[in-house]
């Protein structure tokens, strides 16, 4: 290994099929793992359900960075128009929200859209550069036609043996420790 000591990541069960990858993410969900994930190479229908997973997150980022935009475009023009550049034109009143909407608009899209980019990069715990799945060989054919469960070891439930012994119970006939 190079002299370079390395700390394992997690455990990875390959499964055949996606029934079998489905089960065993029931197994898993009921045993009450908390820091784990399915690779497929496809979408398999009922894996969020199999999962226990609940709705995403990043709808709330993409709300309040739309409420910000809104605010953040109402104020700017209100303080513009009223406070930093105080013109009377044609007996018009100095902010008037009809006037401001159009441009307050396009903020909460704009905003609501940093808001869903950012809020999926931060839970998805992105930019990361390398992930230790992608060094391991077998790994590769999840592309292709395999499919994986990998239970970090950061996961409060885990023991590695007990771990192992609930992917074998699952049905997976190939169980490996990845190393970080």
């Amino acid at each position: 290994m190079n002299g370079v000591s390395s700390h394992p990541y997690g455990v990875m069960a390959e499964f055949s099929t996606p029934a079998a990858v489905m089960h065993a993410a029931e197994k898993v969900r009921d045993a009450g793992f908390t820091r784990w994930d399915v690779f497929t190479p496809f979408p398999v229908h009922g894996m969020d359900r199999a999962m226990g997973l609940k709705n995403s997150k990043v709808g709330w980022f993409a709300f309040l960075g739309g409420v910000a935009g809104y605010t953040c475009g109402m104020v700017m023009i209100w303080f513009m128009n009223d406070l930093n550049y105080h013109i009377v034109v044609g007996g018009k009143p100095m902010f008037s929200p009809y006037a401001a909407f159009p441009p307050s608009y396009e903020l909460t899209i704009l905003f609501g859209a940093f808001g869903s980019l950012f809020g999926m990069l931060f839970l998805n715990r992105l930019p990361r550069l390398h992930h230790p799945l992608l060094k391991n060989r077998r790994f590769g054919s999840v592309t292709h036609d395999r499919f994986f469960i990998v239970i970090e070891c950061s996961d409060p439930k885990y023991s590695e043996p007990g771990t192992r012994r609930l992917l074998e119970e699952a049905g997976s006939k190939q169980i490996e420790v990845v190393e970080e």
